[in-house]
């Protein structure tokens, strides 16, 4: 969870443009209502999501 607020917070304050996307990333994650729990696997793979986001667009520089 460190990790993902880390880079969610580098997005906001370093690529703005980014920020839109972030609301599709989460979408992907489990909505917790109810007893659905997050798995570490889901951690892993929007912490995956989120590091590719800034690698794909600091690539196309």
């Amino acid at each position: 969870m460190t990790k993902i607020s880390t880079l969610t917070r580098e997005i906001e304050e370093h690529y703005p443009e980014l920020i839109k996307f972030l609301d599709e990333s989460r979408s992907t994650l489990p909505n917790n209502s109810g007893e659905v729990a997050l798995k570490n696997s889901d951690l892993k793979d929007y912490l995956e999501q989120l590091q590719s986001l800034i690698e794909n667009y600091n690539s196309k520089d």
